[in-house]
């Protein structure tokens, strides 16, 4: 059964011992961000504070901050799961050859349909309405000490294109300016930013904190433009998400929220905003950014203020950068089909690294990839991409690596490029653009320009493999 809230999820993480309640009082000034990434890199639990220095609301955060936990989210024995059904699911999209065809696709389709969002009257998120709201009552953490101010870390940010009436949600950061406005960290690839780009006059927002896991995964999803976030969490959690209207604005929200935020951006207003220790472990530099004024606030009668830290990898957000990584990967295997693996590790922030592993049938194989890869979706935004051949496992980075020092001629196999940067990339002279270098660390061919014999890796035979397998306690070590 689907999680119909963040409590259910909250309860199923302590039933199994996967969550730590903190009773003694704690600040939301540094201290819980300190607290948070110390038991986030040693492997430990979610966190829930119960006894927040001058607030009644307490804070959750590390909920996704493992394998572990990321698994239990989105209900799958493995993150591989939710990708290979959905791999199922698009090869629906091929016409029918006949009525037999025709008919076997029905109750798939019909089961798909199962998953669009439902409006319901009301829910939880409204059992108290504050028309005057304050911003000063919730309990946003200070992350790191050079941080602009306290940040909105996990929120859900609900907005619909202009045009076409077509929702998006995505997670983008708020700083909290004071108890009416907040920056909008809208970056100008997503589509928060697409919307207000098209919008003339003032622009509707909602922002849900505290939903679902698998609801909460969903805005952090690269999905297609157009494809709602909300449809995707229905897909995810096998049961349509609720969605109650808002009070001040035209937009809907999961209707189990603990906490949601009403208001509207000025498409000719910003604000300096930052800086913030960001997930690439620097500081994001303050620039400007749009503001979300608050109209109302709704929450339940006893919220749960959700949060995440983000930091020096590895970090919550690489956990849930993993479940990415594993549900889309057969997304691109549709359209490059000799990929076999991906590793987008921690230590490259996932937009800044990518290891593929392919199947190797032609020259310039292993570049048409890394072309093909840049020219999708936010991978674009992709700065190193590491192509080895299918037999390498990708995850291991050291053994990655270990081809890309041996198997590489740096003028025959590196390719130099330009194109679009993540906002957060730093090292670039220019904005969200700058140099992408590709990396070629399979096996040459000849046709390639490696008229020389290719050698082999030492590997031993799989009899003495398996003979020491046999003894391997006799030997003593």
């Amino acid at each position: 059964m689907a999680y119909q809230d963040l409590r259910q999820f909250i309860g199923a993480l302590e039933k199994r011992g996967l969550l730590k309640r903190i009773t003694v009082e704690v600040d939301a000034h540094l201290e819980i961000a300190e607290i948070t990434d110390r038991v986030c890199k040693a492997g430990g639990p979610a966190l829930f504070f119960e006894n927040v220095k001058g607030y009644d609301l307490p804070v959750v955060t590390n909920l996704f901050g493992s394998l572990e936990r990321m698994q239990l989210a989105l209900e799958v024995e493995s993150l591989d799961d939710p990708g290979r059904e959905l791999e199922s699911v698009l090869n629906l999209r091929e016409l029918p050859a006949g009525l037999l065809d025709k008919l076997k696709a029905l109750p798939r389709l019909v089961e798909l349909s199962s998953y669009f969002p439902r409006i319901v009257k009301t829910g939880p998120c409204k059992q108290v309405i504050v028309k005057d709201p304050s911003l000063q009552k919730i309990p946003v953490l200070k992350c790191w000490p050079e941080d602009g101010g306290p940040f909105i870390t996990l929120p859900l940010v609900f907005t619909k294109d202009p045009e076409t009436g077509q929702r998006n949600v995505g997670m983008y950061r708020m700083q909290v300016y004071d108890e009416k406005t907040t920056g909008m960290h809208w970056h100008i690839h997503k589509g928060g930013a697409e919307h207000l780009r098209k919008k003339q006059g003032v622009m509707p927002v909602a922002v849900a904190i505290g939903a679902d896991p698998a609801t909460i995964y969903a805005a952090t999803a690269p999905l297609p433009a157009g494809f709602d976030e909300m449809l995707f969490a229905g897909f995810l959690r096998k049961a349509p998400v609720e969605l109650v209207r808002c009070e001040t604005v035209d937009l809907e929200v999961p209707a189990h929220a603990e906490i949601v935020l009403e208001g509207y951006v000025d498409p000719g207003e910003s604000r300096l905003e930052g800086p913030f220790g960001d997930h690439t472990g620097f500081y994001s530099l303050p620039d400007q950014y749009p503001v979300f004024h608050l109209t109302c606030i709704t929450h339940r009668k006893d919220p749960i203020y959700a949060a995440t830290v983000v930091g020096k990898p590895p970090m919550e957000d690489f956990f849930l950068g993993k479940a990415t990584e594993r549900i889309f990967l057969p997304l691109l295997k549709m359209l490059a089909p000799e990929i076999v693996d991906i590793n987008m590790p921690a230590e490259g922030v996932f937009h800044n690294c990518v290891l593929v592993s392919i199947k190797k049938r032609y020259p310039g194989q292993a570049k048409k990839v890394m072309y093909a890869l840049w020219g999708l979706g936010l991978m674009m935004l992709s700065k190193f991409i590491i192509v080895v051949d299918e037999h390498v496992d990708v995850q291991d980075l050291s053994g990655v690596m270990w081809r890309v020092f041996n198997n590489t001629d740096p003028r025959r196999d590196i390719i130099i490029g330009e194109g679009p940067l993540d906002a957060l990339d730093h090292s670039s002279p220019f904005p969200c653009y700058g140099s992408k270098m590709g990396v070629d660390a399979t096996r040459k061919l000849p046709a390639e320009g490696h008229p020389r014999q290719w050698p082999e890796e030492i590997e031993m035979t799989a009899d003495v493999k398996a003979l020491v397998d046999r003894k391997w306690g006799s030997y003593g070590l």
